[in-house]
Parts: structure tokens; C-alpha cells; sequence
């Protein structure tokens, strides 16, 4: 098996285990996080009427493209706070997708505290 393949499978294993115990309610929401080797994305995802609230990526035009990866992680996480208290959410429930909670996976929560959600 191919050595990236095999990551990729293990990462899903973790997905499914982490899922088993959280989940977004109409009050507290899943805040989902995504990572690949150049963006990262975050969307707040309600689970029981399966619905995406509020979900945004490096890719967006409102994000500068300027910086190392984690100063974009935390510009995510504030832009995805700010989308959140938009639509009425001010306390989420964290889904760090997998990844460890160290690196941009833990800047874009902190910029999220920042943006004014609980976690």
C-alpha cells in the first residue's frame, strides 16, 4: 500500500472515532476543520438537520493571501467567528478533522477565541 494512501486511511479512522462521540446541535454547532498541503478550510456544520451554517477557506477573496501558513489559519479562524455570530452562533463544539491539535489546526481555533466564539 502506498505509504500516503495508508495516512489518508488511518486520518479516516480517527475522523470516524472522533465523530462517534461529537456532534452539532441547533445550539451548539460542530466547527469541522479541513487541512491540505497549501489551505485550510472550517465550516460550522449542524448535524441534526444536516446543514452547513457558516464555512470558509483560504481560498476565499476575503482572506489575504499574504503570510505563512498558520497567520492564514488564525485569519480563518477570525473570518469563520465573525460568520458564525453573524448567523446567531456565538459557542461551537471543535472537530479538529483527524489532525493533531497543534500547528494550524490550533491557530485557526485561537483566532476563532479571538473572533469572539467558545469553544
Amino acid at each position: 500500500m502506498d505509504k500516503s494512501k495508508a495516512k489518508v486511511i488511518a486520518r479516516q479512522k480517527r475522523v470516524k472515532r472522533i465523530r462517534k462521540k461529537i456532534a452539532g446541535t441547533s445550539e451548539r454547532p460542530r466547527l469541522r476543520v479541513f487541512k491540505s498541503a497549501k489551505h485550510i478550510y472550517a465550516q460550522v456544520v449542524d448535524d441534526t438537520k444536516g446543514h452547513t451554517l457558516a464555512a470558509i477557506s483560504t481560498l476565499d477573496k476575503t482572506i489575504d493571501p499574504d503570510g505563512c501558513k498558520c497567520e492564514l489559519a488564525t485569519r480563518v479562524g477570525k473570518k469563520i467567528a465573525e460568520l458564525s455570530q453573524a448567523a446567531g452562533i456565538d459557542t461551537v463544539t471543535f472537530d479538529r478533522g483527524g489532525y493533531l491539535y497543534h500547528g494550524r489546526v490550533k491557530a485557526l481555533a485561537d483566532g476563532a477565541r479571538e473572533g469572539g466564539l467558545k469553544l
